[in-house]
């Protein structure tokens, strides 16, 4: 929120059970880590963090980003978080190892949201430029340079304006759904 927190609601009961405090700019993004009981958030002040839902604490910071995080997304296994930014810039971090692992630039336009498949293989990026850019991310963590080149499966184009949302149907896993301020929404198989 522009308040810089965000909170978790207890949604029954319509109270706000705890509020994450720490970052300096909005909170732009926010996802459950898979498995656990931690949240992820993506801020205008360039950072990733990862909170205790327990006790409302920043348990990790995640620093890198030259601009605002746009998107924070899990991989399916938790392992793993993409976050995009408004320079078109894709970092995935390693949670376990508490680091960034591969960095790939989908720009020059912001990237607005991100998804992974089922499988953490395959990322989504949700783009200003009415595309939505498809990467393999195990490649670009193989890769030598900023991972474009390997990684980079296709640009799925069909949106007249910015793309700002990515979402992988999570059953099947064959297909992306993707909304745009078009005021359209596409279904790809």
């Amino acid at each position: 929120s522009m308040d810089h927190t965000a909170k978790l609601w207890d949604v029954v009961a319509g109270k706000c059970r705890s509020t994450f405090r720490g970052h300096v700019d909005s909170i732009n993004s926010v996802c459950f880590q898979p498995f656990s009981e931690n949240l992820c958030t993506g801020s205008g002040d360039k950072t990733v963090s990862l909170w205790d839902c327990r006790t409302a604490l920043c348990i990790q910071t995640f620093y890198g980003h030259l601009n605002a995080v746009s998107s924070v997304a899990f991989s399916a296994r938790g392992d793993r978080v993409a976050s995009t930014d408004a320079d078109g810039v894709v970092k995935l971090w390693d949670v376990r190892k508490v680091a960034e692992y591969c960095q790939i630039y989908a720009g020059p336009h912001p990237a607005n949201h991100c998804a992974f498949d089922r499988s953490g293989s395959i990322l989504a990026v949700a783009s200003d430029d009415g595309t939505v850019k498809v990467f393999n991310v195990d490649l670009a963590a193989c890769a030598t340079d900023d991972g474009k080149a390997s990684a980079h499966l296709n640009d799925l184009r069909g949106h007249d304006q910015a793309v700002q949302c990515v979402v992988f149907e999570p059953n099947s896993n064959k297909y992306l759904v993707t909304s745009s301020s078009d005021a359209s929404y596409r279904i790809w198989s």
